[in-house]
């Protein structure tokens, strides 16, 4: 198994959750080592979804990248990990994410902060170790009692979803592993690494004890015009509706090209998320003011091309590779030109939260 690489699950639109099941078993038979899971509010219930690859493909490591903390009380979710971590035989790592500002506005929740984050990964961690926790009250709220019952020999590693530089500091220091974001160039992705790693060191921990995954948009040709577009421009701007902020900085993108891009059509008549909805001739338009640079580094082309930029993440510094945006069928000529020329890497475990063996 390729355990450096992993892959999205349930990544189009309209989702059908039936569908997990095949991808998984292609995902093992093509040789992927992962399968994520983004979790939506409608029928993509990332504890479900799990659970559902723990049983459908008895070799693949699984990830929540991302689920976000305050959706269920903290029993609820210790208990999720618990339970995903036992069913696998110890394949699970509970991915968080800080989510989006404007959606927990709209839904009644707060805005989750990096201090949200660091004590929500102390709790869970105290609960699978087998401690009860007697009058807990912070920032994540107040408990009376908060206990599992039961001690984790190998509770589930913890990692962070995240772009920005203080939530990748406090994955440096506190969790085992980060997962990034898809349509980071390479520039960004090298500093996203350097930001873990430092942290890390500075925490007192091994910076190569900490797994960063990088989110690579893969792409390649042998879909139609409109998917191709469908699948890079329509998807990122998908991305530029929800966060556009965090995105520029990040990359250090510039403003004024992004004003250019909301002003074209695919945003001025959007009818719901861009990659969902646009016509072809919206995702025409979006191909023509989307800046270059900001695609450049995708996997796009010949299956030997995208295997290639695959490949070329590790030169930044990643220890895996998430391919995004395709199913491991799409996946399978990729993988097959990247088993030719596969970097010589670490063995990796399966859990995609837990690093290389030292």
């Amino acid at each position: 198994m390729l355990t450096e690489l992993g892959y999205y699950t349930l990544s189009r639109h309209p989702v059908r959750p039936a569908d997990l099941v095949a991808e998984a078993r292609e995902a093992e038979r093509i040789g992927l080592g992962a399968a994520f899971v983004s979790e939506r509010f409608n029928v993509k219930d990332a504890a479900v979804l799990s659970g559902a690859l723990a049983a459908a493909a008895p070799r693949l490591g699984i990830a929540t990248a991302a689920t976000n903390h305050h959706t269920r009380h903290p029993l609820v979710t210790a208990t999720m990990g618990a339970t995903l971590a036992e069913l696998s035989g110890g394949r699970f790592t509970l991915g968080l994410g800080r989510g989006i500002t404007a959606q927990w506005q709209i839904l009644g929740l707060p805005t989750v902060t990096g201090a949200h984050l660091t004590e929500f990964i102390d709790v869970l961690r105290r609960l699978w170790g087998g401690e009860t926790i007697i009058g807990h009250d912070g920032d994540i709220g107040s408990y009376p009692i908060l206990h599992l019952g039961v001690e984790l020999t190998c509770p589930p590693p913890v990692l962070v979803a995240t772009m920005g530089a203080r939530t990748l500091e406090l994955a440096g220091r506190h969790c085992d592993a980060v997962v990034l974001h898809t349509f980071l160039g390479d520039e960004a992705t090298a500093a996203a690494v350097d930001t873990v790693r430092t942290a890390a060191e500075r925490a007192g921990r091994d910076p190569a004890a900490v797994r960063i995954w990088s989110v690579l948009a893969t792409v390649d040709e042998r879909h139609s015009e409109a998917e191709q577009l469908r699948r890079l421009y329509g998807r990122l701007a998908t991305y530029l509706q929800g966060y556009p902020d965090a995105l520029l900085n990040a990359n250090g993108w510039h403003r004024k090209d992004l004003d250019r891009v909301r002003a074209g059509t695919a945003f001025t008549s959007a009818r719901g998320a861009i990659d969902a909805t646009a016509t072809t001739a919206e995702l025409r338009e979006l191909s023509s003011l989307i800046p270059e640079a900001w695609v450049r580094d995708c996997a796009t082309g010949s299956a030997a091309d995208c295997a290639t930029a695959v490949a070329r993440q590790f030169t930044l510094g990643v220890d895996s590779v998430i391919l995004h945006g395709a199913t491991p069928a799409e996946l399978a000529p990729t993988l097959a030109a990247y088993r030719r020329i596969r970097p010589r890497l670490p063995d990796l475990p399966v859990n995609p939260g837990s690093a290389a063996p030292q």
